[in-house]
């Protein structure tokens, strides 16, 4: 359902911005577990999930009739674009999970526990509403998506006890969102977060990270993309209105790891964590289903 990644993203930009937040106004982490903080978190956090999941419910799910619980299998919609939104809303929900737990002298086995989770319980939550809705049923495939962006926060916690390898997001608009505005979106915030013609899914890398001997700056990255356009319905269909091409994209990039690098102030490492989830525009290699190489300058 593209519509629900506002909620999700909305989430996520909240919560991410109230750590942000807590860490100018407060001090830095403690040595021990300071329980007013863990306190404040695990409030903070309940009525956010649940706020959002009640506005989810009476916003959208609302004007769809109910049903039984039943599944519904989406995995060939969009060429897994959304999957691929589905897995980094969870990775970055429950990377500030981890966050404010560490902020709140929480262990790092409870962090993973309790807050690299986060992300997973709260897309799973939003699948059984899904389930009980006529209009949609719950998807495995965003399941099992929702599970691996979890995994790659916690298996590189667990591997190297840091995040070498971070999820990022760009967006660029494209001409098939005015062939169908209503569900791909009619202005630009609208295509961003509808338009997955536009959007491309990034793994990158800190290169500084695996060879910290090295002479690589610090903030350097090296990012591998995922894209598809050609998409006007979920399903690939042709009709003599509209007709339909689409196919995948490969991206070979570089990038900026923006908490890397180094300042004093405090509100531009603030502004650098929340917004380090955008991949930076940067010259890139696309490779495609179509069998076509090309060279994109300055890649968005």
């Amino acid at each position: 359902m593209i519509l629900k990644t506002k909620a999700f993203i909305v989430f996520f930009i909240l919560s991410a911005t109230t750590f942000n937040a807590q860490n100018n106004s407060f001090l830095k982490k403690p040595d021990t577990l300071n329980t007013k903080r863990r306190n404040a978190v695990i409030i903070s956090e309940s009525v956010l999930a649940t706020g959002t999941l009640f506005a989810l419910n009476e916003l959208w799910y609302k004007d769809y009739p109910r049903t039984s619980f039943q599944f519904k299998n989406d995995n060939n919609d969009w060429k897994q674009m959304d999957k691929a939104g589905h897995l980094m809303t969870s990775y970055y929900i429950g990377k500030v999970g981890m966050e404010v737990l560490d902020w709140s002298g929480v262990s790092k086995k409870k962090q993973l526990i309790y807050g690299a989770t986060l992300g997973f319980s709260f897309l799973t939550a939003v699948e059984i509403l899904d389930g009980f809705s006529k209009q949609w049923g719950a998807s495995i495939g965003d399941v099992l998506a929702n599970a691996a962006g979890t995994g790659i926060l916690v298996g590189q916690e667990l591997l190297w006890q840091e995040q070498r390898i971070t999820v990022k997001y760009s967006f660029h608009q494209t001409k098939f969102a005015k062939q169908r505005p209503n569900t791909l979106g009619e202005n630009y915030i609208q295509q961003s977060l509808k338009d997955y013609n536009g959007q491309t899914y990034w793994l990158s890398a800190n290169i500084w990270s695996f060879n910290k001997e090295g002479n690589f700056p610090k903030w350097l990255n090296v990012a591998l993309g995922y894209g598809a356009e050609g998409m006007l319905y979920g399903e690939t269909k042709t009709t003599n209105e509209i007709p339909q091409d689409p196919y995948r994209q490969f991206y070979l990039s570089l990038d900026v790891d923006l908490t890397k690098i180094e300042t004093k102030s405090r509100f531009l490492k603030s502004v650098f964590s929340v917004v380090n989830f955008i991949k930076i525009p940067a010259p890139s290699l696309e490779i495609n289903t179509k069998g076509k190489i090309k060279f994109h300058y300055l890649h968005f």
